[in-house]
Formats: structure tokens, sequence, C-alpha cells
């Protein structure tokens, strides 16, 4: 039997999933997976997908890890692979989708202060990432760089049958059920002032971590409550 990877919540860093783990936030890590495919050593795995995104290099980082690794891998899109996660989907000997499910591809997307030449060097940045993004999609799909880099100008949502009409899944799971889809477009990623907030804060001695976690997912619960995301 393969040896199950999940993928469930948004892709971050290592050094950050510790702060989503403290918070009680599903999330995925290079380092959550690169321990499962230690513990699978070779045998065959099935990668279950279910990740509104995230970071671009930590999503990189295990895409490379799975394509790399010496078994049969399976992936599973079961919710939604979108942004970091759908380049994580192309990594897949076989790619699966289920038909309530979706794919998203954009563009990539960042924060940047400074003059005229700071946001130059941030767009150059975000082009060739971009780029490098595109070449997974290119792989699997064996479409033109300049065609997938237009889907990703559009933010462009897929089907399961659109997704398996363009090439970037290879097989609809339940193909004789009626498709249902649902989808949602919060990756669900902490913003970087409320880790920067926490990751402080803990620092400080005089700080009582048990109180300040009460208060935190209190405060977690309520936003999400309302929709609405954090900004403090």
């Amino acid at each position: 039997m393969a040896k199950k990877i999940n993928i469930k919540g948004p892709i971050v860093s290592n050094s950050d999933a510790w702060i989503y783990e403290w918070f009680g936030i599903e999330a995925t890590s290079p380092q959550k997976v690169n321990d499962a495919l230690e513990k699978a050593n070779g045998e065959d795995i099935e990668v279950e997908i279910n990740s509104g995104g995230g970071s671009v290099f930590a999503g990189s980082e295990i895409y490379t890890a799975l394509k790399s690794y010496k078994g049969n891998v399976i992936v599973k899109i079961v919710g939604l692979a979108a942004s970091a996660a759908s380049v994580i989907a192309m990594a897949g000997n076989k790619v699966m989708m289920s038909p309530t499910a979706q794919i998203m591809i954009h563009n990539v997307s960042s924060r940047a202060s400074g003059d005229y030449r700071d946001m130059e060097h941030t767009a150059e940045v975000l082009r060739n990432a971009n780029d490098t993004i595109a070449n997974a999609y290119r792989i699997k799909t064996g479409k033109a760089q300049e065609e997938l880099l237009a889907l990703m100008d559009k933010e462009t949502w897929m089907t399961a049958d659109k997704a398996k009409e363009l090439g970037f899944v290879d097989e609809i799971m339940f193909e004789c059920d009626s498709q249902l889809v649902a989808s949602t477009d919060y990756s669900g990623m902490l913003p970087p002032e409320v880790i920067n907030k926490i990751r402080n804060t803990l620092k400080n001695p005089n700080i009582d971590s048990d109180i300040l976690m009460q208060k935190s997912k209190t405060k977690l619960n309520l936003l999400k409550l309302k929709g609405e995301m954090i900004n403090e």
C-alpha cells in the first residue's frame, strides 16, 4: 500500500511552521514532506492536496523533493490546488483530481517598499519567479511557456474537466459521478506581521506564553468568524 503524504493548509517555510502549529493551524512545510519521504524509503507514495498555496520557495522545495523521489508518486487533488500548491501537484508521476476540486494558477505576488529602483527590481524578481513556476506547468502539460504565462496573467481557475483538457491532470477521480465545483480564494496564510509579532513576543521573558496563546487563538477564531484577514 502506498504511503500517504498530506499537503494541506498553507505552504510555509520551515522557520514559520512552528507558529502555525502553535496556533493549531494545519500547514505544510518542506521539512514535513522531506521527513515523510525519508520514512517512505522508496515505497510508492500518494500525495493528497487541499491547499490554497503560500510561499513560492517552500512550494518549489516540496515540488523538487517529490520529483526527485525514487518511488512512484501519485498526486490526488481532493479540494483545491492553488498557487504554490498547484506547482506541487505537477510533481506527480500521475496526477488525479476529484470532480469537485479546482486548480488555480496565477502570477507570483509580493510586498515591496522603496523608490522606483526598488520597485523595478521587485518587478524583475516577480517576472523571474513566474517563469520558474511556469516551468513546472510546462514540464507537465507540454504547453508553450508563453501560453502558460498568459493563463497565469488571467488567474486561471480550472475544474477537473478543464484541468484534464489542458494537461494539468491525467485522470478525474469518480468520473461516473456528477461534477460539483467548490472553491476558495484564501490560502489561509498568516500575514507576515502576525508571524513576526508572535515570534518577537515569545522572546520576551515577561510574557506568559500560555496566556498569550489563549488570547491569540480567541482573536484568531473571532476573525475567522468575521471572514477577515488578521491585520495587526
